[in-house]
């Protein structure tokens, strides 16, 4: 109950020395004591294509990303601060992800989750080092984007060289198939683990890559492309560029008699791309990628997995997202650990010390930025639309 002061001469003195003594505390520092929730937050952007072609992503992305910043923030937020999430939509396009980055760095953010595509995180990465901004990548798997020397650019996913090297073993060992199709669409990425499986397979004795060849992004009509395939008569068809174009091509493909095995790379294949295809087209097409979320069994993933399934009602149908909630958490510890905001400090700290075990495993970095380590799987999609392990 708020009561109404008495107005008399000892309580104007109480009231004054109440005021000295308080002045006096926060001179000394006493203000330390103020609760991270009224401390000045701790800001970090995620950039990402929360609109456009891949939207699905951007969504998974945001949702995996916030789990994280309200677990830290239930713990007391970093350094006592609160985390606050600033999110930057690309829309999945290069000049976007450029104006993104831009506003990102206007925005005065302490570090960058970004983004999900190469040729995207290519156009923002450049911007992140020259305003020496930590920018950890989620969804961008280009060789490239660390072969440039940048001091402030990192990536939690793995590189698409070893991605290759994980098809040409599947088709060869697993599958026993020697007639090769790899189609892309030229952009950084797709065009980058195509050309990195074509040299993977010039080293396995008996294989073809018998067409190789490019659709256009965004195109809905890949019958040119899909009647020169033909001709070649492919046992696999290994499509590396992203899931609204493969959808298309698959059941295009089929439409044209082609029965080739369709195996996506990992950025091809997600519950979009079964809609896309249809579950009756798309039911035993594989894809190469990073182990999902449901198939780590560290703590860590389970209790994401758990509280993502709480909160969204299915786990997330590729692994990208929870690569970027590992990107906040290679953030928080750093910060954690060095006690600084400044990017600088913290470059050094992720590429030299930084050694966590997050949600998708045990996370440290090569001096190039790249992860250390790699680890991919095998899906395949099951006659009830389900994306599950195919067992290699």
């Amino acid at each position: 109950m708020h009561r109404r002061p008495v107005v008399s001469t000892n309580g104007r003195v109480r009231a004054l020395a109440l005021g000295l003594v308080l002045a006096l505390g926060l001179a000394l520092g006493l203000a330390s004591v103020t609760p991270a929730s009224a401390q000045q937050p701790i800001r970090i952007g995620l950039q990402g294509p929360i609109t456009g072609p891949w939207a699905l992503e951007g969504e998974m992305a945001v949702n995996s990303v916030q789990i994280v910043v309200d677990q830290i923030n239930a713990r007391g937020g970093i350094l006592g601060r609160p985390v606050e999430l600033v999110i930057g939509d690309d829309q999945g396009e290069v000049r976007q992800s450029a104006l993104t980055a831009q506003r990102m760095v206007a925005e005065g953010v302490v570090a960058v989750i970004s983004s999900y595509g190469s040729s995207i995180t290519e156009a923002a990465q450049l911007i992140y080092e020259d305003a020496e901004v930590v920018n950890i990548a989620y969804g961008a798997t280009a060789e490239s984007l660390t072969q440039h020397g940048h001091r402030y650019f990192f990536r939690t996913s793995f590189r698409d060289d070893r991605q290759g090297d994980f098809f040409a073993e599947l088709v060869t060992t697993h599958l026993n198939l020697q007639r090769i199709a790899i189609v892309h669409d030229n952009s950084t990425f797709a065009r980058g683990l195509a050309e990195a499986a074509r040299r993977s397979l010039a080293n396995k004795p008996g294989v073809q890559v018998v067409f190789y060849d490019a659709v256009t992004a965004g195109e809905r009509d890949f019958t040119a492309v899909i009647s020169r395939m033909r001709t070649t008569n492919p046992q696999v068809v290994y499509f590396t560029a992203y899931y609204p174009e493969a959808g298309l091509f698959l059941r295009q493909m089929r439409d044209a008699g082609i029965d080739a095995l369709f195996i996506g790379g990992n950025a091809a294949i997600n519950d979009e791309f079964i809609q896309i295809a249809g579950l009756e087209v798309a039911k035993g097409s594989l894809v190469t990628q990073e182990p999902l979320p449901t198939d780590l069994d560290y703590p860590e993933a389970i209790e994401f997995v758990n509280e993502y399934v709480r909160r969204h009602g299915a786990p997330p149908s590729t692994p990208w997202p929870v690569y970027a909630a590992d990107a906040l958490n290679v953030i928080a510890a750093a910060i954690e650990a060095t006690g600084s905001t400044d990017s600088t400090v913290l470059a050094e700290y992720i590429r030299n010390e930084l050694n966590i075990n997050g949600i998708t495993g045990p996370i440290s970095f090569e001096a190039s930025g790249d992860r250390a380590g790699a680890i991919y799987k095998a899906y395949v999609v099951d006659e009830n639309g389900r994306i599950v392990d195919a067992g290699y």
